[in-house]
């Protein structure tokens, strides 16, 4: 062998360790950056996080905390306004059809169907009783009456029509 190959073996050693230190390097300095890199956190997993640690009431004080309670109360308000049965009618026929129907026209569970004979010994209590029993629900030895016949989205308003009603169309 020559000398200049000797040289040239020589220097190409030094090159290939010194790519090899280099590549060491970037290779340390890869691992350090991406430990530094927070992880990325599935979506589902956050939201599930929220949902537990969500608070489940507020304190109002004071005149702010007046406001804000009378502004939920408000927003409750509208909201169970929304969703009122039959889109909120107080035409007591639509009710009656719809709901209740299924018990006053079979007598199931001791209803009393439309025909005056099944009305006789409620009538006498007073039309006012017959509403309080159909809004708040009734349990005689007659039948069971569920309050707003089991649907709690009617208004009172919507009960009261029905009943009069059913009241009206006693045959």
């Amino acid at each position: 062998m020559r000398n200049y190959d000797l040289e040239f073996l020589k220097k190409f050693s030094m090159v290939i360790g010194f790519l090899m230190l280099v590549t060491l390097g970037l290779i340390v300095a890869a691992i350090f950056v991406h430990g530094q890199i927070p992880q990325e956190v599935n979506p589902e997993v956050v939201k599930r996080t929220e949902q537990r640690i969500a608070p489940v009431g507020a304190v109002y004080a004071g005149s702010t905390g007046a406001a804000a309670q009378q502004a939920a109360s408000a927003a409750a308000a509208a909201k169970a306004a929304s969703q009122v049965a039959y889109g909120g009618t107080t035409d007591g026929s639509v009710i009656f059809n719809n709901l209740c129907t299924g018990c006053h026209t079979s007598g199931a569970g001791g209803a009393p169907t439309l025909d005056k004979a099944h009305w006789a010994a409620r009538l006498p209590k007073g039309v006012d009783t017959l509403h309080k029993h159909a809004i708040d629900g009734f349990t005689g030895t007659a039948g069971v009456m569920p309050a707003k016949g089991g649907n709690p989205a009617l208004t009172n308003e919507q009960v009261i029509a029905t009943v009069d009603w059913m009241l009206a169309n006693l045959k």
